[in-house]
């Protein structure tokens, strides 16, 4: 039988293992391997991007604003901007900018790539949470007025997503804060700071020194780690839970093992509503069983606390989160509840209760899948393991939040839902004012926990391997780590 991918790797990741305490060489540029395929531009408006993909996009086509390292938002394109009307009118003043081949980006540039990512044929991952956007349009050569029909106060955060980037494709890029400098490059794509356009001529400025330059790789986690522990790289970026083991068995050192404390959803959605599934009794018994804290201390202990509520807080709602019905009483009690309601239904329908559950390739996935199935047998139901594009029962959402509105955690978890949490979504999403969107997504929360759409299970597991020399790299809930913001010394 043919040994995994990964295994191939385990004899050499032990032996880097023992130069791991050796200093990195604080020299030349500094080199990321994002976990992923090679990087290259991506129309985001057309097709999904990997992290390579979007690491690439958001060094070399920065939005209008960009997260800072903290996961703040930070001025970008534009250097400045004011909210007005109510917050139905966003005004950004550009800084002085050009595109890769030199030509100056103008508001008009940025007014007709930001309408074609919600224009009718975008399939831009956030299109559905800028349907408020009524009018994009440039007021100056330098200046872009964003209209809304109602306010939206996370509107920003928004905009700092790669998936809103002011990228053109001829040439392809952006206007910065990196440039490829070096493209074809054997060993990823060579990338350096952009010059200051808006700063004076007259200044006595240093050519870039090679620690300001990121070579940008993509490749496979295993590969990833290895690069890293043999001192080949100094930053892997784009670890989820799916790796996690990986990184344990390489014996990297600690202080360079970072974790996101993540927002977003981890957990499993109910893609097929037939058979035991077709009633929310029987989605319950199947929220009920699964034992979190055991599953999260089976796989990784340092990942956080279990998540039973779709929301993590009120956020924009008008109420706290509501709590499921399964999720009353101890572990034991939910267990035998949930054998209870197989029992029922196997009495009505005698054939085997057969779940497929959709799930990414990975050591990590697989301990979950053990840890999930382990848990529906005990209960009387055969589990069955699928690819995450094959038809399923359940589907695993693993997503970070890109902006705080309960609005993105319950439109993400509707996959599909009942019709009363999707009219009172669809409510919310049209809402005049935000008193009346927080009390519509209230409804919604309230309705897509009795409807049993979605069983929660943690937060996003996200990691990353960091070297010393990288001093300004912070975790944050974004789970986003731009390129400019690994040294002290890069813009």
């Amino acid at each position: 039988m043919a040994r995994p991918p990964f295994l191939r790797f385990l004899p050499l990741l032990a032996a880097l293992a023992m130069a791991a305490c050796s200093p990195r060489p604080d020299k030349g540029p500094v080199v990321v391997s994002a976990i992923g395929s090679a990087p290259g531009y991506v129309d985001l408006n057309h097709r999904s991007a990997d992290m390579p993909d979007r690491m690439l996009i958001d060094a070399t086509a920065q939005g209008l604003v960009r997260f800072d390292a903290a996961g703040q938002v930070e001025p970008g394109l534009a250097e400045r901007w004011i909210v007005i009307d109510d917050g139905r009118t966003y005004i950004f003043r550009l800084r002085e900018a050009a595109w890769a081949n030199g030509d100056p980006v103008t508001a008009s540039d940025v007014a007709l790539i930001l309408r074609r990512a919600i224009g009718p044929d975008s399939r831009n991952p956030l299109k559905p949470f800028l349907t408020a956007i009524d009018e994009i349009k440039p007021m100056t050569e330098r200046v872009v007025e964003v209209s809304l029909t109602r306010p939206r106060p996370d509107l920003l955060k928004l905009f700092a997503q790669p998936d809103l980037a002011i990228l053109r494709a001829n040439p392809p890029g952006g206007s910065g804060p990196f440039r490829i400098v070096r493209d074809g490059d054997p060993v990823g794509r060579l990338l350096r700071p952009v010059a200051d356009l808006d700063r004076s001529p007259d200044d006595d400025i240093a050519a870039p020194a090679p620690e300001q330059d990121v070579r940008l790789i993509g490749e496979g986690a295993s590969r990833a780690i290895v690069r890293f522990v043999g001192k080949q790289s100094d930053y892997v970026a784009g670890g989820t839970l799916a790796d996690w083991p990986l990184v344990t068995r390489a014996g990297t050192a600690p202080n360079n093992i970072k974790l996101d404390a993540t927002a977003g959803l981890f957990g499993l959605a109910i893609v097929d509503r037939q058979g035991f599934l077709i009633d929310p009794a029987g989605r319950g018994a199947i929220a009920a069983a699964i034992d979190r804290t055991a599953l999260i201390a089976a796989i990784a202990p340092d990942w956080g606390q279990p998540v039973e509520r779709l929301l993590p807080d009120k956020l924009d709602a008008a109420a706290a989160p509501a709590a499921p019905a399964w999720a009353n009483g101890t572990a034991d009690a939910r267990l035998a509840a949930a054998r209870q309601q197989v029992a029922t239904y196997r009495a009505q329908h005698p054939e085997p209760i057969v779940l497929r559950i959709s799930l990414p390739t990975g050591p990590g996935a697989t301990l979950l899948y053990g840890q999930l199935a382990a848990r529906l047998i005990l209960i009387g139901i055969v589990p069955q393991r699928v690819g995450m594009s094959d038809a399923a029962d359940l589907r695993l959402v693993d997503a970070v939040a890109p902006y705080d509105s309960a609005r993105w955690y319950l439109a993400t978890a509707c996959q599909p839902c009942s019709e009363q949490a999707t009219a009172a979504l669809e409510a919310a999403r049209d809402a005049p004012d935000m008193a009346q969107r927080a009390t519509h997504i209230t409804e919604a929360d309230r309705l897509l926990a009795d409807d049993v759409a979605f069983i929660p299970i943690a937060t996003p597991f996200r990691w990353s391997l960091v070297s010393l020399r990288l001093k300004q790299w912070q975790g944050n809930a974004r789970g986003w780590h731009p390129l400019n913001h690994l040294r002290n010394d890069t813009n």
